[in-house]
């Protein structure tokens, strides 16, 4: 006779600010590859580090051909996250890409429990997920930082202190 499958859900309570970030890294051109094998021993120390806020890092294979290479975090709320986002090493390495991008695309898409989604994809001629289904605008001005899309994205001000914040 078949087991009964064993179904679970999870209780959120304790996270109330909850943020799920989805980041790629997608190889362009062949040299790419280089940035992306030079990177990701950067971004296991990192995460080894343990950011404050930082929940869970899960690395992720997106695709083959092309290689296409990502995570998924799980962070205590936004500002904990953008906090390590404005911090070093992470600042070092979004400077140095929004300069040149080495033959590489990335992206990432974040989905906030309170309500909302966000993304940016860079040199990326075929965005995935949300990319894919909505149309896409220059993320130039009030739409250049994470903060100011999920304000844009809610219909909030632009401090979005509604959203992300705990206590």
């Amino acid at each position: 006779m078949p087991k009964r499958v064993d179904r679970r859900t999870v209780d959120l309570g304790a996270y109330p600010d909850l943020v799920v970030i989805y980041l790629g890294m997608r190889i362009n051109r062949p040299f790419g590859l280089v940035r992306l094998l030079k990177l990701g021993p950067q971004i296991q120390r990192a995460v080894a580090a343990r950011p404050d806020g930082l929940l869970l890092h899960e690395n992720v294979l997106w695709g083959l051909f092309p290689p296409h290479l990502g995570m998924r975090q799980y962070w205590r709320d936004f500002d904990a996250l953008e906090a390590w986002a404005r911090t070093l090493p992470h600042q070092a390495w979004w400077q140095a890409f929004l300069q040149d991008s080495g033959g590489t695309g990335f992206w990432h898409e974040a989905y906030f429990r309170r309500g909302g989604f966000e993304a940016v994809y860079d040199d990326l001629a075929d965005p995935p997920g949300l990319g894919r289904i909505a149309p896409l605008t220059a993320a130039q001005g009030r739409m250049f930082s994470a903060r100011d899309r999920l304000a844009h994205a809610i219909g909030a001000s632009v401090d979005t202190s509604d959203v992300g914040t705990t206590g």
